[in-house]
């Protein structure tokens, strides 16, 4: 076994899109995994294939396209080191296409015989028994397992089990120990009910002890077999996407994503599916069973066309798919409770009165300067954990100090003055017709999920613009910040309890992993990532249905023009490069005018660089320059985000707005000439978020920008441009006031005609 699974591995990177992975698979039994995030060390998995998963729609012949899927994400998981069993459904299906086939064959032979005729008459068919029907399509469906696992070269062996196979012990003893050696030799079981030989089950059978099941239900021999095998990982699929408190189809259902023994009572179970012999009901009955016999379960979607190509190979990765079953019920709420309760805590928000929100923070400001020893206490606690795991650029974000907290409480101040007039903000008014008029107004846009990195000077930064805008937040903080990012969501309910709105910001402690909080479409109106650009990049990707407000890169430029000052170049690359070459705002590449080359000007800028041990990079004309040069880079599209950068020459200004709209990330961009119509030109043509004349780089951010602070930076061109301060966490709403207007009164021949009329817009208040 050991000496083909290199060739295996090969093969299987060649077919599939699921990456191999190795992974510790070894764990004592016993006991269950106690989360999903655990469920990548799970070594022996029982896949249950329901029969709407394995059977057509028309219920007679299986769904080929599904099956192969399902075989080649088991496959995966086999060429990695798992043992993997099947227990499927099928040969009734399968044994019906076949006796249908036959009987509409023999009919119409004897049909011309009789009539002599070459139309046929209209054939009845009769009702199938169901035992002949499995007799006929067993070994027709696992002659299919035996050709679709042949494809990634692994063998697959059927065996039939009825009631005595687990009631009698020895019997009992000879399948374990089948199963056993068939693992033992890379073999995937196939199990199945013998359907041609078992009686009906008995009512109320199931599962009544240790040694009695009733196997006409596979959910049932699922369970039963898992433990029986002491396999760590039951995967159950069936036609639902899991299990909801109330039928699938209802207006209130809500799907349960961790479902604990005990929990029965908060669920209405609906009727069976259209084909099978379990219901969800039963499903669940077997999934408890399984779980207090030390066995994981999941139960979800094998049918759905979207995610069923890989429902197996994502439960695995510990996503989060179908509903998991776990024994440790978390202290805290979900994470869906938490949406929920950011959502009615947001609304309550913005019906506060402007001074109200402004005074909550206003008293977080307070708060973070009267608690000071405590948050650095606590930032210590993450800088020590931190130490040697962490770049230096990342613990330097990491750390907070006096004056950062200093600047985070002005900040804050600048953010409650400006919320004053955000909320309900009349933006226009418009007389409709007479005693008719419309007003669009500013309301919250909803609630926000904001995940940063590192940083947990963003958490009341963002709190605070959340709380001017009425919107209920949801916070995900990377763990190295754990201790930090606790104390600080204390302090901000702290201040949100003034006014009853306490759970209006949620901090998201749980194992949810950032791809599963990108699916909460139904709880998140808008997703705003802070952090790396591979962190934005991987949000946008992961987001399904929920828009994101981020940048993919900060590819900052700075054009050196030929009539550049002297005295500013110099200072300008060193703050734009060197004061935090972390930061997203950081200069990336140094555009040239090739006039400039081989002069004073140029060779400051290149001592300074180096004296700031900054690492140059030669694009392509710079290089051609050169006899020597530095490296030739290899991307210009390259965020370095250390102290690296890209140099290249360019012809003239129309060059560099070339360069930039080619290479750029529509970002920050930035001249330095001291020609005023070069630099208008200059503003005016870049099409990049934020675009400077003579200024570092560094400046694009909320704070600097007088916002109070900012959720982010925004290169998107819908709703919020460049750094996102309260105004981009803002969306409208129409309010029209009328008396009894109907519109068949605005028809041709109605008594009304519409107006239209501009209307004055009452002043902001600004103070």
């Amino acid at each position: 076994m050991v000496s083909k699974l290199p060739s295996v591995i090969r093969h299987v990177r060649s077919w599939s899109n699921i990456p191999f992975i190795t992974v510790p698979l070894s764990r004592a039994h016993g006991k269950s995994f106690a989360h999903r995030s655990e469920l990548k060390h799970a070594k022996r998995i029982v896949v249950k294939l329901g029969s709407a998963v394995v059977t057509r729609g028309d219920e007679c012949g299986l769904a080929l396209g599904r099956l192969a899927s399902i075989v080649e994400q088991v496959s995966v998981l086999q060429n990695q080191g798992r043992e993997m069993m099947l227990v499927t459904s099928g040969a009734v299906a399968f044994g019906k296409q076949r006796l249908r086939h036959e009987i509409l064959l023999s009919q119409s032979v004897r049909q011309a015989l009789h009539s002599g005729q070459n139309q046929l008459k209209e054939m009845a068919i009769p009702v199938l028994e169901a035992r002949a029907c499995a007799a006929a399509g067993q070994s027709g469906l696992m002659a299919l397992y035996e050709a679709m696992f042949t494809q990634y070269s692994i063998c697959a062996a059927q065996i039939l089990v009825t009631n005595l196979d687990f009631h009698d012990e020895q019997k009992r003893r000879n399948l374990n120990g089948t199963l056993h050696e068939l693992l033992r030799m890379n073999i995937v079981p196939i199990v199945n009910t013998n359907d041609a030989v078992v009686p009906p089950a008995e009512p109320n059978s199931d599962l009544q002890g240790v040694n009695v099941i009733s196997v006409k239900d596979n959910d049932s021999l699922a369970a039963r077999l898992a433990v029986e095998m002491k396999t760590d990982l039951l995967i159950v699929l069936s036609d639902v996407e899991g299990l909801f408190d109330s039928p699938p189809g209802s207006d209130d259902a809500k799907l349960i994503d961790i479902f604990y023994p005990g929990d029965q009572q908060s669920v209405t179970f609906g009727t069976k599916s259209r084909v099978g012999m379990g219901g969800m009901e039963a499903k669940v009955k077997a999934a408890l069973w399984a779980l207090q016999g030390g066995t994981s379960v999941v139960i979800a979607n094998g049918t759905h066309p979207k995610v069923s190509g890989h429902v197996i190979t994502d439960i695995v990765e510990g996503k989060k798919v179908g509903t998991f079953f776990s024994e440790v019920k978390p202290a805290g709420p979900t994470v869906e409770q938490q949406g929920e309760m950011a959502r009615s805590g947001g609304r309550m928000l913005a019906t506060l009165e402007p001074e109200q929100r402004a005074e909550i923070i206003h008293h977080l400001a307070d708060l973070l300067t009267d608690q000071r020893d405590e948050i650095l206490l606590a930032n210590k606690k993450d800088l020590e954990e931190a130490e040697g795991r962490l770049a230096a650029p990342l613990l330097k974000r990491l750390s907070l100090s006096t004056s950062k907290l200093n600047s985070l409480a002005i900040g804050l101040r600048q953010i409650a003055a400006s919320s004053q007039d955000s909320v309900g903000r009349v933006l226009r008014r418009t007389r409709i017709a007479k005693n008719l008029e419309l007003e669009q107004v500013t309301v919250p846009i909803g609630v926000l999920l904001v995940i940063f990195e590192s940083r947990p000077d963003c958490l009341p930064q963002v709190a605070a613009l959340a709380i001017a805008s009425g919107n209920g937040l949801l916070l995900k903080g990377g763990k190295e910040a754990a201790h930090s990012n606790r104390i600080l969501h204390l302090l901000t309910q702290e201040a949100l309890s003034i006014h009853g709105v306490k759970e209006a910001v949620q901090l998201v402690n749980t194992r949810e992993e950032v791809e599963d909080l990108c699916r909460l479409d139904k709880m998140i109106d808008l997703i705003i990532p802070r952090g790396s650009s591979q962190l934005v990049r991987d949000i946008q990707k992961a987001a399904k249905g929920i828009p994101v407000m981020g940048h993919s890169e900060g590819i900052c430029h700075m054009y050196v023009d030929s009539e550049a000052s002297v005295d500013k170049v110099t200072r300008l690359v060193r703050d734009s490069k060197c004061e935090y070459p972390a930061a997203c705002n950081a200069l990336e590449t140094l555009l040239i005018h090739r006039d400039l080359l081989r002069t004073p000007l140029f060779d400051q800028i290149i001592d300074m660089l180096r004296v700031e041990q900054v690492k140059i990079h030669a694009g392509p004309k710079f290089a051609s320059y050169l006899t020597f040069s530095p490296s030739e880079v290899k991307s210009l599209r390259t965020e370095y985000g250390d102290l690296e950068l890209c140099i290249e020459v360019v012809d003239n200004v129309q060059d560099a707005i070339d360069h930039i709209h080619k290479y750029g990330s529509s970002h920050t961009d930035v001249i330095v000439t001291e020609n005023e119509n070069t630099a208008e030109f200059f503003l005016q043509h870049v099409d990049s978020a934020c675009v400077f004349w003579n200024t570092s780089t560094r400046f694009s951010d909320g704070y600097r920008f007088g916002l109070g602070a900012e959720v982010g930076i925004s290169t998107s061109r819908i709703h919020a441009r460049g750094p996102v301060g309260l105004e981009g966490l803002l969306t409208t709403k129409w309010l029209l006031r009328g008396k009894d207007h109907v519109v068949s009164d605005f028809s041709e021949h109605g008594s009304l005609k519409y107006l239209h009329e501009n209307l004055p817009v009452p002043q902001r208040n600004t103070n």
